[in-house]
């Protein structure tokens, strides 16, 4: 039996298993259990402790590092459905290459994350090369700031981090249909509970979805299947397994380039489509994991526990793919009249499998009058990728105001699927918090890490050559960091780590293409402050600076380019935060981020001292609720989001300019035969603005547009 057979079966038989058990958990919560759901679905909107710091719970407060954290019920009410909807609440998170029906991608302090190793899923590292789905996801976790301790490898601007459901103590059955775009629907049911013994607890999410998009003809569809499962062995035992599969398929929508090579595209409308050739056909994705985690309590100061994680990602990519302008020999951009050259590009079969494990004790302990809690660990991964030579084929030309332009069908295939890359990553780490007295704690960090990649490249011509372009190699990744209290409500820290990433990827038409320069390391200095300025209220800011070799497309003495890493990228920023209860009535979430990204030391007189690209120097994001309390039940929104002007240039000739989006929400919740329910309504972009969202210098450059005005309708129903 294939994996998404077996997982849909199991989970169909979990799922009958819980509404087999739903009478007598009924029985024995009555009336209490309905209003327990309410809460827990739409109001427990903070989170008091985490491990993003490391490998102990610790928290917020007194954590040495900027997180921001998005809750379920944040999620429900702002309705977010993928990551990109909350992105835009966090402002040192900017999108980066982030393409409509493709995978989501993000920059946070300015730097790209890396697919292989910036996404997390309960800690272990998951492809970005999908849109990672939320059904089942109890909250997501923002770690701002280098993760080399916490991670190994990761880009230097920080991780996301995705924790998973877990079973409820209560039965929960929650069902949630929205409409919104042009025609998108979606519809979703999350179900948990416990046995009667309280041994045994379940979580089951599913969802479907058909995908209209804002972009007229990037339609697709969606579907998940999820479930997560407790076993209480024993009053010290514990076991938890989750499983989830995905299946996505839709056209994705390309970027615009710039017009003539040297200007922004004009009479441009934010759903204008460039994939719509009749030979185009959607982005396939297919993705699934099994997680497993043991946890023991040997006593009240000492637990130990092992954990393992499996991915699997298939995708089939196709783009009738907008670039460049052939009759005036520009590439990239289009031509001054608006035609661009149509390229057949197919990668078919790709495929990705990443298994990680964790073996982790950690406890309390004391050296004299000092008290330590220690956590220490060993951690294995393993990803395996497959692919074909792909196709990337002139096929014609459209036209940038015609679009419609039909291109002939290329007829073009891709070559056999091999298992191209291979990494292994071994780790050790230890992390010891002493306490030296009561107010101040000392945060010590240190991974050593080993990396072997195998890396096949293709280096012939019109016969393939592949060659092994691998490594071996080892490295000590500190981190070290001073909390002080202020008393109960405040916190200073100052903190130092290093981390480490993999070389890029050369893009296409590179001397070098298709291969990986060497890995980086990455230096970080930040001092912050964090109050909680009364109970549901807290804030925060931090100043920062990051150093890392830098990367780019050099241009050669005969015109050709090579991707390098040379001279150094330096972002210095400053953050604010503020999320909480105003006052009983009024729920606020801040965030504003200043931050001066430049490159220095290349020795190229058009890079040295200019901004980097897609990185504006101030963000902010603003969100207000109010609770109406002359009508039970009613509740208002309002989100403003601010964005400075961005470079789309390295040389910064080319910038985009600053905007303002307005967005704006209503909830009424109430009771329906005997069930709670919820209606919601969100208008995003109210004012219909256009801007330009994304601006990367991936693939040659492309230039994405915001999303025109969006309604928006759900309604959850708490049975």
């Amino acid at each position: 039996m294939s994996k998404p057979y077996l997982m849909f079966s199991i989970i169909a038989a979990s799922i009958a298993q819980a509404f087999a058990m739903t009478p007598v958990a009924f029985a024995q919560n009555t009336d209490n259990s309905l209003a327990e759901v309410v809460v827990t679905g739409s109001r427990i909107d903070k989170v008091n402790s985490t491990k993003a710091s490391g490998f102990i719970d610790t928290p917020l407060l007194e954590t040495p590092l900027s997180v921001t954290v998005f809750t379920q019920a944040q999620m429900q009410d702002l309705l977010i459905r993928q990551t990109s909807d909350a992105m835009k609440f966090d402002a040192s998170v900017n999108d980066a290459y982030n393409a409509v029906g493709y995978a989501e991608q993000f920059s946070i302090r300015g730097f790209a994350l890396d697919n292989s190793s910036s996404y997390r899923k309960d800690g272990f590292a998951v492809p970005g090369d999908a849109s990672i789905p939320l059904e089942n996801k109890e909250r997501i976790e923002v770690l701002k700031g280098i993760a080399g301790f916490q991670a190994g490898f990761a880009t230097p601007g920080g991780i996301l981090n995705y924790v998973t459901k877990r079973p409820t103590s209560t039965v929960m059955r929650s069902v949630t249909l929205e409409a919104s775009e042009r025609g998108t629907l979606y519809g979703a049911a999350d179900l948990g509970g416990m046995s009667d013994d309280k041994r045994f607890g379940y979580r089951i999410n599913a969802s479907g979805e058909r995908l209209r998009s804002y972009i007229k003809g990037a339609n697709g569809e969606r579907q998940f299947v999820s479930a997560a499962f407790d076993w209480h062995l024993s009053s010290q035992a514990l076991l938890q397994m989750d499983l989830d599969y995905q299946h996505k398929s839709q056209l994705t929508a390309p970027g615009f380039q710039l017009s003539n090579g040297i200007e922004l595209p004009r009479g441009i409308q934010a759903d204008m489509m460039l994939n719509d050739q009749p030979w185009a056909r959607p982005v396939d994705t297919r993705n699934s994991n099994i997680g497993l985690r043991f946890e023991y309590q040997f006593n009240t100061d000492w637990q130990a526990s092992i954990a393992a994680n499996k991915h699997e990602f298939k995708r089939d990519d196709y783009t009738a793919f907008p670039y460049g302008c052939s009759s005036a020999n520009l590439y990239p951009g289009y031509c001054a009249n608006g035609d661009y050259d149509v390229y057949d590009y197919q990668s078919v079969n790709e495929a990705k499998s990443q298994l990680g494990t964790q073996a982790l004790i950690n406890g309390k302990f004391l050296t004299g009058a000092l008290k330590h809690t220690f956590a220490a660990g060993l951690s294995h991964s393993e990803r395996r990728d497959y692919f074909g030579d792909y196709v990337y084929a002139w096929a014609g030309v459209s036209n940038l105001y015609h679009p419609a332009v039909v291109v002939p069908e290329p007829g073009n295939k891709t070559g056999d699927i091999l298992l191209r890359r291979t990494d292994k990553e071994w780790s050790a780490f230890m992390q010891d918090i002493i306490s030296i007295n009561d107010s101040l704690k000392l945060h010590v960090g240190l991974r050593h890490l080993n990396i072997q990649r195998t890396q096949l490249v293709n280096i012939g011509t019109d016969i393939p050559d592949l060659v092994n372009r691998g490594y071996e190699r080892n490295y000590l990744l500190p981190s070290l960091a001073l909390v002080n209290k202020l008393g109960d409500n405040w916190s200073t820290y100052g903190a130092y780590s290093e981390g480490l990433e993999h070389g890029g990827l050369a893009p296409i038409h590179t001397t070098n293409e298709n291969q990986f320069i060497d890995p980086a390391k990455s230096k970080q200095v930040e001092f912050g402050v964090k109050a909680d300025l009364q109970k549901d209220l807290s804030i925060s800011a931090a100043v920062f600076r990051i150093r890392k070799p830098l990367e780019y497309t050099q241009t050669n003495s005969d015109a050709s380019t090579t991707y390098v890493s040379n001279g150094e990228a330096i972002h210095t920023g400053l953050e604010f935060s503020a999320q909480g209860k105003l006052n009983q009535d009024f729920r606020i979430g801040a965030s504003m981020t200043a931050i001066d990204t430049k490159q220095k030391n290349t020795g190229d007189l058009t890079l040295d001292g200019k901004h980097v690209t897609n990185v504006p120097s101030t963000k902010s994001t603003l969100w207000l609720d109010y609770t109406v309390q002359q009508v039970k039940g009613l509740g208002l929104s309002a989100v403003w989001q601010h964005s400075g002007s961005k470079a789309f240039s390295p040389d910064n000739s080319v910038t985009v300019p600053a905007y303002h989006v307005l967005n704006f929400g209503a909830r009424y919740a109430t009771q329906m035969a005997g069930s709670a329910v919820t209606l919601r309504v969100h208008v995003d972009n109210a004012l219909n603005k256009f801007y330009w969202r994304d601006v990367t210098q991936s693939l040659g450059g492309y230039l994405f547009p915001g999303a025109p005005r969006t309604y928006k309708v759900s309604a959850q129903f708490d049975f």
